[in-house]
């Protein structure tokens, strides 16, 4: 009986016991591509992470940092000060995703206008 993720089991995201389903989901998430494109530029603290992103409320920002940090793709690093400093940023994991990340985001800046304007044509 194969086990999740192991060798014999051949990488199918539409497997709902497949790992890469894991990564298609969290990719898929509301903020996680907005976190990263922010964090392309380097190191952020949350209140830096939160206004670039506009609009994400402290605890979805949180939860979502907290799952990418998880996940292995952003790195948290708290420095013993007063008060505490946070800082966040991408793993070397999370850097190896900006390409794919680069070319959604290129593709929903060329796209954005025509999307909308096939919403507001919708009847559906």
């Amino acid at each position: 009986m194969d086990t999740v993720g192991s060798v014999d089991e051949v990488p199918d995201v539409f497997s709902p016991t497949c790992p890469s389903r894991l990564v298609v989901e969290r990719l898929g998430d509301k903020w996680t591509l907005l976190v990263l494109m922010a964090l392309r530029t380097g190191v952020l603290r949350f209140g830096e992470l939160r206004e670039k992103i506009g609009a994400v409320t402290p605890k979805v920002l949180t939860q979502t940092l907290r799952s990418l940090e998880r996940d292995g793709i952003v790195t948290r690093t708290v420095y013993a000060e007063v008060p505490p400093r946070v800082e966040y940023s991408l793993t070397g994991l999370g850097r190896s995703l900006l390409g794919p990340v680069d070319a959604i985001r290129a593709w929903s800046e060329a796209n954005g206008e025509r999307i909308v304007a096939a919403r507001e044509a919708s009847t559906v």
